[in-house]
């Protein structure tokens, strides 16, 4: 999954973005709506988490402007209000689900994690494929019935290459899924996650290599 957090508290906004990264999402920040609406327009997001009081631009002009685009995003709306008009309101914007401050990070994710599965077509929360289970909310990994202790970037890049079935995903598209706006297009970090994940997973091989193209599983 990649997030967009949208957040003036810049401390809140690096803190929920780090325990997000823990559960194998991809996060961008930024601190205004200006910033929002820039990232926005070039990156692809699963999940927008706007703060309604964003300084240049407001979360709910932000919050227009994914919903007119119809791209896809879904957004949960953060505020300090605590009345149910207010929440009407940002639900009437567009917004998929509201969250008031302060609230439980373990809620945050369990919104973001159900905002998911609520795309088109829809996401399952299980994936499995060659013996390999992996469950989303859970956030674990087995094959044959063996847990597996995945990094939050192994587990991130797996989850891409089973919900792609048997298509071929590209360095690229890993890379845009499973990192953030600040990976470097010119490392080799997609290969050495490859790599440490293919050892991982164990024999059978799972993951194969289509040479110029990209990786795909295999059955």
């Amino acid at each position: 999954m990649r997030v967009l957090v949208a957040e003036d508290e810049r401390m809140l906004a690096d803190t929920v973005a780090e325990g997000l990264r823990r559960f194998a999402m991809a996060v961008d920040v930024v601190y205004d709506g200006d910033g929002a609406a820039e990232r926005l327009a070039v990156n692809r997001y699963d999940v927008a988490v706007l703060d309604r009081d964003l300084p240049r631009r407001s979360g709910d002009d932000v919050c227009r402007m994914i919903t007119e685009s119809g791209g896809g995003t879904r957004v949960l709306m953060l505020t300090a209000a605590v009345g149910i008009r207010d929440r009407v309101e940002g639900l009437g914007l567009g917004a998929d689900d509201y969250l008031t401050k302060p609230f439980a990070f373990a809620e945050l994710v369990a919104r973001l994690q159900a905002l998911s599965r609520r795309s088109s077509p829809a996401l399952p929360p299980v994936l499995s494929r060659g013996g390999v289970v992996l469950d989303v909310t859970r956030h674990t990994v087995a094959r044959d019935g063996l847990l597996l202790s995945l990094s939050p970037k192994e587990f991130a890049v797996l989850e891409v290459l089973m919900r792609a079935g048997d298509r071929v995903v590209s360095a690229e598209d890993l890379l845009e899924q499973a990192w953030d706006e600040n990976a470097d297009p010119f490392t080799n970090a997609v290969r050495v996650t490859i790599m440490t994940l293919r050892r991982k997973l164990g024999d059978p091989p799972l993951i194969h290599t289509v040479p110029r193209v990209g990786y795909r599983l295999g059955s």
